[in-house]
Formats: C-alpha cells, structure tokens, sequence
C-alpha cells in the first residue's frame, strides 16, 4: 500500500512539474506572462516582429499568404538563431489607397492602411517589447510595399535608444532573398523570368506551397488578373529551394547585426 502512494505521489510531482514547464513554443502568443518573463531572463532576448499583409493573390492563392508564410518562416529562423521568440503577424499594413482603389485595393478582401498608421503600430510594438526586456527588436517584412517605412521606423528608434543597449533592426535581405535571390535560383534553374513572375506566380507560389498547402487552389494554378508569372509548373520542393535560402540569409544577417552593435 505504502509503495502505491509513493509511487502516485511520485507520478503527481511528475505532471506537475511537467505542466510548470514552458511549452516548446517560440511564440510569445502561446507564452504565459511569466513563461515569457523567464525566457527573457533565461537569454532570449531577441524578438522577431513578423510583418504580413492582407492581400489578394490571384485566383488560386489564399489572400493570407503573406501573413502565414512569414509566420511559419518566423519559427524556423527563431528556432535556428536559438535565443529568439516570434511576436504575433501584424496583417494590417499599407496596400494602396482607398478612394479610388489602387493597387491591390482593386480586388475584394485586401486590406488596407496608411503609412503613418502602419509606422505607429511598428514603433508602439517596438516600444512594448523593449518594456518587456528584449534587447534586439527584429522587423521581418514578407511584402515589398512597406519595406522603406520598416526601415524607417527602425532606424528612428536605434537612434532614439543608443545608449540604453536596445536596438531596432529592419532586416531587408530576408524580403530580398524572398523575391530576388529566389528568382535567380529559379531561373538559374532553366524557368524563365516571366513565369518566375513578381507576384503569385511560379516563385511566389512554389514558396506557399513548401510552407502551407492549403493555402493554395491547385485546380486554379494559371496566369490571370492579379497574377504577375505563371503559377502552373510551381511545386513545393521548388519552394524548399527558398525557403532554405530565406532562413539562411535571414539567420546570417540577423547575427551580423546584433554583433555589429
């Protein structure tokens, strides 16, 4: 009998403490408050801002294409650089005027907002994490049309924090090995520069289809309005293809920034 409850009070102590510990999470979203105080503390004291964008995609994308794949391209960087946890996307960033719509405000579901709204909510972030101890503040954008305002920010608030040890980085190589290096690759390969495309098309979309499927319409991989190539011969270990590169470059780029400071 002894040895039974010993053996329960043995088991209870166990799953508690299993239940104590921090899950294998790097997103501070699925962090408690104090799980995330600890990590901090334990050294991870870099954060990866990832910044999307709600968007139309052509006929065969999901319009969150932008939001998820930086997500999930997030984690893998964060879990390579070992001391970095991952904010949650911001999805709301500049996408073209309203009235009258432009650019991609021409087709139904993207969403747009202004640049001074967009930078305030790049630098209120910053601010936050920078309250919560993070020391390396790290803005990830998947989309091209806001990569001067990210800089911006970023640039303003290093300048801002100096002599406090904080900085602010906007890493522009993860976006320029997403569209330029990859296309390169790709047309290293023997694909063309007009099927590699610039949006949704063989590139883009070979990309979506490496980090999350669902998110493509394979019935609908054509050329079409609000597609910039030609989605047809996209395949996701194309997309591996980029997605290492973009992991690589960022992870690199990334350390060299934080040992410059």
């Amino acid at each position: 009998m002894l040895r039974t409850r010993l053996l329960l009070l043995a088991m209870l102590i166990s799953t508690t403490a299993a239940r104590a510990q921090a899950p294998d999470s790097v997103f501070l979203e699925e962090l408690t408050w104090t799980e995330l105080r600890d990590l901090v503390k334990s050294g991870k004291t870099t954060i990866i801002v990832p910044i999307g964008g709600t968007e139309q995609n052509g006929p065969h994308m999901a319009l969150g294409k932008h939001n998820r794949r930086v997500h999930l391209l997030s984690e893998k960087i964060a879990r390579v650089l070992g001391n970095a946890l991952v904010a949650p996307v911001i999805a709301y960033v500049p996408e073209g005027g309203v009235n009258p719509p432009t650019e991609h405000m021409r087709f139904p579901g993207t969403i747009t907002v202004t640049d001074d709204v967009f930078e305030k909510v790049l630098e209120s972030s910053a601010r936050s994490f920078k309250l919560a101890g993070f020391r390396d503040i790290v803005f990830l954008g998947d989309h091209g049309g806001y990569q001067r305002d990210e800089k911006g920010v970023a640039t303003r608030l290093d300048r801002e924090w100096a002599a406090t040890g904080v900085h602010a980085h906007a890493i522009e190589e993860y976006y320029r090995a997403s569209e330029a290096e990859f296309s390169r690759l790709l047309e290293s390969r023997g694909y063309g520069e007009e099927e590699v495309g610039t949006h949704a098309g063989l590139a883009d979309t070979s990309l979506m289809l490496a980090v999350d499927p669902r998110l493509v319409r394979a019935n609908r991989l054509q050329p079409g309005d609000g597609v910039h190539g030609d989605p047809r011969r996209s395949n996701p270990q194309l997309g591996q293809l980029g997605v290492d590169l973009i992991v690589t470059r960022t992870v690199d780029t990334i350390k060299k920034a934080v040992t410059r400071q």
